[in-house]
């Protein structure tokens, strides 16, 4: 699991942003499907975060200065599903690197009938098109400055 230092979030943080996980997409026996609050979708959650960091860290602050850490389990749900619906851009980053973690573990793919792998070097068949589209474009004056010119 990733440690605090590795992620730049604080034990707090982390702790929150797993249970945030797990409210916004609870695991479903049913269908054998995880949550994401599972180990290795919040590893890749923490190790992922990059230029998102700060307004994680800005979405989770608000969220525990609300009494997320402390609450009840319903009443943890109600106050994350309210803090997100109206909370701004920093909320809407959250909500965004959770659902894009979730939804690049391979059991999820799986179960979405998608193969779990790079879309390259494996590729995916692409029919081909009228090349004659690309003409005008051909065409057209260049509007860049060629520095090709002056590097031999």
């Amino acid at each position: 699991m990733e440690t605090s230092q590795d992620s730049g979030l604080s034990a707090l943080e982390i702790d929150a942003l797993r249970r945030l996980a797990g409210v916004l997409i609870p695991p479903d026996a049913a269908l054998a499907m995880p949550g994401a609050d599972d180990p290795d979708i919040l590893a890749d959650l923490l190790a992922t975060l990059g230029r998102d960091q700060a307004r994680v860290q800005a979405a989770l602050g608000a969220l525990l200065a609300a009494g997320f850490a402390a609450a009840a389990p319903a009443e943890a749900e109600t106050l994350a599903r309210s803090r997100m619906a109206t909370a701004g851009p920093e909320a809407g980053t959250l909500g965004r690197v959770i659902l894009q973690c979730y939804y690049r573990d391979p059991r999820v793919l799986r179960a979405l009938g998608q193969d779990p792998r790079p879309p390259f070097p494996g590729g995916h068949v692409l029919e081909q098109g009228d090349w004659s589209l690309l003409d005008p474009v051909r065409a057209r004056t260049p509007f860049w400055r060629d520095d090709r010119a002056g590097a031999a």
